[in-house]
């Protein structure tokens, strides 16, 4: 069996990945930061079992609400192309039983979808944001200064945000929202984007009470859900994470930034109760204003109700 950390071949290995084994809810101390770690580019896309159900769901979303998945400026054009040129070289390399490509066809092995990449009369962007389960950003940097502003974008899962809100904003505007970045992280992060050489990831995680991957709207939901209790908060919750990862792009000098989603049913946690725990004390430590935020207020006291259970049915079975 390969790890994540080897290159499959055509001839062993599985056709994917193992899944990764993400917890970024055990991180102690609560604090705002980007959290940033160095990354492997061979690691850069991360396909698995779903890759077939996700991309039929982005093929459906595409064709029903491609303007609100899709949204290209023109100082796009270069850093778009450079964007598909990259994952047509990247997918069949590293996954040659997921991706084969013959001259300019690149075939998805597992959904059976071919795409001509010099003719499918598609932008390079969008065509990028096909091929993949990640959602694919374009960052460009304005002219004779340090500010970064999107200016493309195929997000077909976006947790809690709407692309056309964020489309031309700077980093700044599009972080508003999120509490303690602009006094804890504006500045850096515009200096970081300006420096950045090497490619990096991150990962984001939150509950949701829907397992939907397409979710352009719900921040900051304070409403009490008495649907969802300490008993039953297992079976109508989702852990639902974010993986993304920035690299520049050698001849554009726009920065990509994929998001990969993954979604767990919160019941998961039954056979890690130490990570139960963990979250636990995660979601003690937060701030008001962060569990808002991240629409916790609905079911927060349920959360901790049932995971405070299952500590005590796993102390008593010790």
């Amino acid at each position: 069996m390969t790890s994540c950390g080897q290159t499959e071949t055509a001839a062993t290995g599985p056709v994917f990945p193992p899944d990764p084994d993400y917890t970024p809810y055990t991180a102690q101390p609560f604090r705002v930061a980007m959290g940033l770690l160095p990354l492997d580019l061979k690691d850069w896309i991360e396909p698995d079992a779903h890759l077939a159900a996700d991309l039929a769901e982005k093929e459906r979303l595409l064709a029903e609400r491609h303007d609100e998945v899709v949204n290209i400026r023109p100082e796009a054009e270069p850093g778009s192309q450079e964007v598909l040129d990259l994952l047509a070289e990247h997918l069949p390399a590293r996954f040659p039983r997921l991706y084969q490509r013959s001259g300019d066809e690149l075939r998805n092995a597992v959904t059976g979808q071919s795409w001509n990449l010099a003719g499918s009369g598609l932008h390079p962007l969008d065509l990028a944001g096909r091929l993949v389960q990640e959602d694919v950003c374009l960052m460009h940097k304005e002219p004779n200064s340090e500010v970064y502003r999107l200016v493309g974008a195929s997000v077909c899962f976006p947790t809690r945000w709407n692309l056309a809100e964020k489309m031309g904003r700077s980093l700044a505007a599009i972080h508003a929202p999120t509490p303690g970045y602009r006094e804890r992280l504006d500045s850096s992060m515009n200096r970081y984007f300006a420096r950045m050489r090497k490619p990096v990831w991150r990962l984001n995680w939150g509950l949701v009470d829907d397992p939907t991957l397409f979710q352009s709207s719900g921040h900051s939901r304070s409403g009490f859900n008495p649907d969802i209790t300490a008993d039953n908060a297992g079976d109508k919750l989702w852990l639902r994470m974010e993986r993304q990862t920035l690299r520049r792009l050698a001849r554009s000098q726009d920065i990509v930034f994929t998001i990969r989603i993954y979604v767990k049913p919160f019941s998961h946690l039954r056979a890690y109760p130490q990570r139960a725990a963990a979250m636990a004390r995660a979601l003690r430590g937060m701030p008001d204003w962060w569990r808002l935020y991240k629409s916790l207020p609905a079911f927060h006291d349920a959360v901790l109700g049932w995971l405070d259970k299952l500590g005590r049915s796993d102390a008593g079975q010790a």
